[in-house]
């Protein structure tokens, strides 16, 4: 008569009784089948398509040296049986694998050929059109569980839970729909797969075994459905173990269920008491580490959908193998997501092996070192895998964010682009005011505001980072307090925002926040709430489009939302408000009526020049940063003042860029009496600036053959006046010379470099008889400094590269000859001499 195989607290079957021998075959094992709705529960009256089982015939001979043969009398309470853990009692009843000749042994099927093999075999039972589904409600149920029944279990610190995140969703499933949903979908899968991990060990051995079979029966849900409802089978046993543990000293249900499955024998017996401590241990740390691969997986999933949707969207660098897949993911994202999965999977099957082994053990339990070394392992190759999927998820991250900037960048040149009803789409991007009501925060009283303020009316974008010029808010807070004093006029109808561009590669402190604080604060306009609001797409393209760098620009966008003006501060500067709204067609009509002149030159930059005009004065600008010079040049006109009787007046407009300096000088000026100065800083600042727009706006718009890119060229053909005359001035300025332009009225000028001024002056003598009259002395110094002209001279033209696009050539203003050019960096400290 055949020996009958039995386990340790399991009836024995009829094969059993009757010494047949047996063949395992697993209960449920068959593919789910995809549902045709939401509640697989109706699949119970379907009949599933079944993938072939394998069929295990236990040898006689190996089912015997598992459980040694008892009585009949006595087969429901077996007699002396060694105790065997199910991982140990399946492997021994398992037929060894044969491949290549050669068993396979315990480690081979992780090393390399064998890992690619493994995972061939996964991938082999994955449905290629696998259905996806919602899982985050069961992640959440999977959350909610683990922690109170590690909670309950031994080896686990008691202490305080924090509020479980279920007891907010169950309490209002209103809000929570998708719960209800979730668990109707996915509660007859959860069944199946815990009855075939509490089956499974009798049909496929070892873990990895049931892990395949899993993968089988859930082939028709994509990889993180797979995990998360073998995960939530586990953690239904593992919760339902924790139950009775915690229950059964007080309830006598759960004292009678726990004396079935021994459990107070095992919590209170000495002998297995630290054997069973320490596995909980190591079983809460793997457990964690599946939480976390789950989330991982999950998320994962999200990602690669939505870089999925967008590029199939927009059609931006699609694979046509992604494109024409149901997969949300590439191939080789996949991959690593199936690697995962099976061994999330196989750490679930290992965790309710190992309860099953202690329920079937009892009070003998001892810690076995494969059940240690299984437990380890799969803990480090989770982590491994982690932080494999944490890399590539950043990746996916990274690409997600390059999308949706092109995607929005695409967006927001379409928009300012075109014109529409009104401009709240355009200032919703810009703004980033989307996802926020109240985008815009008020200078004068520090209340945010919603974008209504800006509908129907001109918006000035001012575009700068925390280091904006106190010149430039000084200047436009002049003009925007002049503009608004009467509502009424067309002029008025603007608002100012301010868009703070800070460098994203840096943290924000609290510096930093002082200082956006402190210069909203001194602004009587808009500006964005902070400047981490501002879209990465929008800093991009301001950064790109626009071409900011430094300097500010001022942009203007029309009350329909388009934009008529990407930076509108060189015709401020020249025009002032007077060419409000800033258009391309306003600034070509204030072109045609403007002509070379003083009042062009100088505008307001001193009250005194319209008192001067009034009189009858002769004016002279001069600038520079040699003190003897100065002191030669305006002793020495003063002197052909006297003597020609022509009344002189001199102001020193200073040079570019160097304020200190300039302070100092204008000082020295001041106390000896020499001339003329500018007392406020600002307007020395403004004189420079100005000359600086009037290059950038009286160039012409070019594209070269080469590579049809636009830059500036100089109207070196039409010899435009305008252009000539400032490129003088910035040529004296930047050659590091004294310089002087004489004026009378506002029409008749010239202008002179430093050494060939004073030559032409200390020779009045000699040209003297040619001043018959006031009006007589311009024309008369004119012709005397341009017979001037020698053949040996070195002219140099600084132009701030914020200034705009670079021209390919600049013609000297001495000889006429394109000049050399060079880049430099400077830097100007202000406090040295």
């Amino acid at each position: 008569m055949s020996q009958n195989t039995t386990r340790p607290g399991y009836p024995l079957s009829n094969d059993a009784i009757t010494g047949a021998p047996r063949t395992t075959i697993n209960p449920v094992h068959q593919i789910i089948p995809k549902p045709n709705n939401l509640n697989p529960r109706s699949l119970a009256t379907t009949s599933p398509t079944a993938y072939p089982a394998k069929q295990e015939v236990l040898p006689v001979t190996t089912a015997a040296a598992a459980y040694p043969a008892a009585p009949l009398s006595t087969a429901l309470v077996p007699a002396t049986v060694q105790p065997v853990s199910p991982l140990q009692a399946a492997a021994k009843t398992v037929v060894p694998a044969v491949r290549g000749g050669r068993l396979l042994k315990r480690g081979d099927l992780h090393s390399g050929t064998e890992d690619a093999i493994m995972m061939d075999h996964v991938r082999a039972t994955h449905d290629l059109d696998a259905s996806h589904y919602n899982v985050k409600p069961l992640v959440h149920v999977i959350e909610d569980i683990i922690p109170r029944a590690k909670a309950a279990v031994p080896g686990h610190a008691q202490g305080d839970q924090s509020q479980p995140r279920l007891d907010a969703i169950l309490e209002d499933k209103i809000l929570h729909s998708g719960l209800n949903e979730a668990l109707e979908t996915f509660a007859y899968p959860v069944h199946r797969t815990s009855l075939e991990m509490i089956c499974g060990s009798s049909c496929h051995g070892d873990a990895h075994g049931i892990t395949l079979s899993l993968l089988r029966l859930l082939a028709n849900y994509w990889w993180d459905a797979k995990v998360a409802i073998a995960f939530a089978a586990f953690a239904q046993q593992y919760g339902e173990f924790g139950l009775v543990v915690r229950l059964y000293p007080t309830d006598p249900l759960a004292k009678s269920v726990a004396t079935v499955k021994q459990i107070p024998e095992i919590m209170e017996s000495l002998e297995s008491r630290g054997a069973v401590n320490a596995k909980f241990r190591e079983l809460a740390k793997l457990v964690d580490k599946m939480l976390e691969v789950t989330h991982h997986i999950v998320k994962f999933k999200d990602v690669g959908s939505e870089e999925k949707r967008l590029k199939l969207k927009y059609r931006l660098n699609l694979h046509k193998e992604l494109a024409d897949s149901t997969s949300p993911v590439t191939a080789e994202q996949e991959n690593l997501i199936a690697k995962a999965s099976y061994f999330t999977v196989k750490a679930a099957v290992t965790c309710s092996l190992l309860l099953l082994n202690l329920i079937a053990v009892g009070r003998d339990y001892y810690s076995s070192t494969e059940e240690d070394l299984e437990i380890s392992t799969l803990t480090h190759k989770l982590s491994y895998l982690l932080g494999d999927l944490q890399r590539a998820l950043n990746q996916s991250s990274q690409e997600i964010s390059k999308i949706k900037h092109q995607i929005k960048r695409k967006v927001l040149e379409e928009t300012l682009a075109r014109t529409h009803t009104d401009n709240k789409y355009s200032a919703e991007l810009i703004t980033c005011g989307e996802n926020d009501p109240m985008p815009i925060i008020h200078g004068a009283d520090m209340k945010k505001h919603s974008l209504d303020f800006l509908r129907r009316k001109y918006v000035f974008l001012l575009v700068s980072d925390l280091e904006i010029p106190n010149e430039v808010v000084s200047m436009l807070r002049h003009m925007y307090h002049d503009s608004k004093q009467d509502p009424s006029r067309p002029e008025s109808q603007f608002e100012v925002v301010w868009l703070p561009i800070v460098d994203r590669r840096s943290a924000w402190t609290e510096a930093k926040d002082r200082q956006f604080q402190a210069v909203y604060g001194s602004m009587p306009w808009f500006s964005v709430s902070h400047p981490r609001n501002i879209d990465d797409a929008v800093f991009g393209y301001v950064k790109e489009v626009w071409g900011f760098t430094h300097k500010p620009l001022l942009a203007v966008v029309d009350p329909q939302g388009k934009l008529v003006n990407v930076n509108a501060f060189p015709m401020f500067w020249i025009f002032g408000s007077v060419a409000f709204p800033f258009t391309k067609s306003k600034e070509e009509a204030l072109w045609n009526e403007t002509s070379w002149s003083m009042g062009l030159l100088a505008d307001s930059i001193d009250q005194n020049i319209f008192n001067w005009f009034n009189d009858g004065k002769c004016i002279c600008l001069y600038g520079g940063e040699d003190m003897e010079w100065i002191r030669s040049f305006t002793k020495t006109a003063r002197k052909v003042s006297q003597q020609s009787g022509i009344p002189l007046e001199l102001l020193y407009v200073g040079k570019m860029n160097p304020k200190e300096r300039i302070r100092r000088i204008n000082a020295t000026i001041h106390e000896e009496q020499l001339s003329h100065v500018l007392h406020d800083p600002t307007m020395v600042w403004f004189f420079w600036e100005r000359l600086e727009s009037m290059w950038y706006l009286r160039g012409e718009k070019t594209t070269t053959p080469e590579d049809s890119a636009p830059f500036l060229v100089p109207s070196e053909d039409t010899r435009d006046p305008i252009l000539q005359e400032v490129k003088a001035i910035l040529s004296y300025d930047g050659s590091n010379r004294g310089w002087a332009v004489f004026s009378r009225g506002l029409e008749e000028m010239t202008k002179g470099e430093g050494k060939n001024i004073m030559q032409v002056l200390g020779n009045f003598e000699n040209w003297k008889h040619e001043v018959t009259d006031m009006t007589a002395f311009i024309p008369a110094l004119d012709r005397q400094l341009r017979g001037l002209h020698t053949k040996h001279h070195c002219t140099r033209m600084v132009v701030p590269a914020a200034v705009g696009h670079f021209p390919e050539t600049v013609a000297c203003v001495e000889c006429g000859r394109a000049m050399e050019k060079f880049f430099m960096y400077s830097c100007c400290l202000d406090d040295y001499e």
